[in-house]
């Protein structure tokens, strides 16, 4: 495969866009990726593109993608894969690229979820994101599907309900210098533990915000690179992974298997480990599925996630960094956009951008998991080529 690198990357401030549609996000994001391109680009260079987006609150996607964005004259693709969307279709646009088939390439990754009234969007797009047959009819929306998980890695780990709060403050901290975080200030463990409860073990402060938003990556080739920058982003490894859809037949609920897959499969095509990583931005929709994924992506042992938590070791300036950007908990989370905004992230951290930036990134890496924790995606980026 040829190697695939980001030139350019560009976001939306994430937040509730009453006044702007998918029609308005998609051009700003678009716009804004064009503008970083340090030599400049030519719309016309687009060879392709892959559009993420879970909600369809304007109608067409493809269609309207290629409308507001003058892509009338190439193939654009959607990919829907639950919260895994954004980077899933990073994924698809790599092996676009990697492949031979094309030498620049468009991802973008929107939705709208607040678009509209809650039956009309967070109610559909949410049955549309796990087991219509048995666990959506008993009332296993996105909390408490999560919660399941996270009740009984409570009951088995040491790791406790304090734990997840010290997540919550970490990633609000990291949000306040991300100027398109949507919740952009600071909590306190106690607020965390003493705020209203959504769903045992989850209080309001474990959960991430239903937010609008979209995000935009240029991919080039190894053979175009030069033309568009003296600073590329590697792509240096891409996984997705799956697992069983319905809760009663899943093995282990304190772990996610897709997670471990895929990390394990983009790992594998960088050539490292999850040592390597230096910065990550990780999927937080709530906050103890960013402790589980500790130790999925190899960041920490069997429930040791929280010596991780409790050291320091995952807040800008400990010795891995997760979440700079706020993660989904603070920075917000349209979940076609995500994982497009986390790459957004990264490419700034590795070329030394960041709002809030970690000294000396060079290896990042990317992670969802999305659906009933069914499916899970992850990519490695490298300011080396590797």
């Amino acid at each position: 495969m040829r190697r695939v690198a980001v030139v350019g990357a560009g976001m939306t401030a994430f937040g509730e866009h009453f006044g702007l549609g998918i029609k308005e996000l998609l051009p700003m994001a678009v716009s804004e990726m064009a503008a970083h391109v340090d030599k400049g680009l030519d719309r016309a260079d687009i060879q392709a593109a892959w559009f993420g987006e879970l909600t369809t609150s304007d109608g067409f996607p493809t269609g309207i993608l290629a409308d507001t964005c003058g892509l009338l004259d190439i193939p654009v693709t959607r990919v829907e894969n639950a919260c895994a969307t954004g980077n899933d279709a990073v994924r698809n646009a790599f092996y676009g690229v990697a492949s031979g088939a094309f030498d620049v390439v468009l991802v973008v990754g929107a939705d709208k979820v607040r678009e509209s009234s809650a039956r009309s969007t967070f109610w559909e797009w949410a049955g549309l994101t796990r087991d219509m047959a048995w666990d959506y009819p008993l009332g296993l929306v996105a909390p408490a599907n999560f919660a399941l998980h996270v009740a009984r890695y409570l009951h088995e780990s040491p790791a406790t309900k304090e734990h997840l709060a010290m997540v919550a403050v970490k990633n609000h901290k990291h949000g306040v210098s991300n100027p398109k975080a949507q919740l952009r200030y600071e909590i306190t463990v106690e607020q965390a533990m003493n705020s209203p409860v959504v769903v045992a073990p989850f209080n309001l402060y474990d959960c991430t915000p239903q937010s609008d938003g979209a995000a935009a990556l240029l991919l080039v080739s190894e053979d175009v690179v030069a033309r568009y920058t003296d600073r590329p982003v590697w792509v240096r490894g891409v996984g997705l992974g799956l697992d069983r859809v319905m809760h009663q037949h899943k093995k282990d609920m304190t772990t996610f298997p897709p997670t471990v897959k895929a990390s394990k499969a983009a790992y594998a095509m960088a050539g490292i480990g999850p040592e390597d990583i230096d910065v990550a931005e990780v999927h937080d929709c709530f906050t103890g599925v960013e402790l589980i994924s500790y130790e999925d992506l190899g960041f920490a042992e069997k429930f040791g996630a929280y010596k991780l938590i409790e050291n320091g070791v995952t807040s800008v300036g400990g010795a891995k960094p997760v979440n700079p950007s706020g993660g989904l908990k603070a920075k917000g989370h349209p979940p076609g956009a995500t994982g497009v905004a986390q790459c957004v992230e990264l490419f700034e951290q590795l070329r030394g951008e960041a709002s809030n930036q970690v000294d000396g990134a060079r290896t990042a890496l990317a992670h969802n998991i999305g659906g009933p924790t069914a499916v899970s995606a992850v990519t490695i980026l490298s300011s080396q080529q590797g």
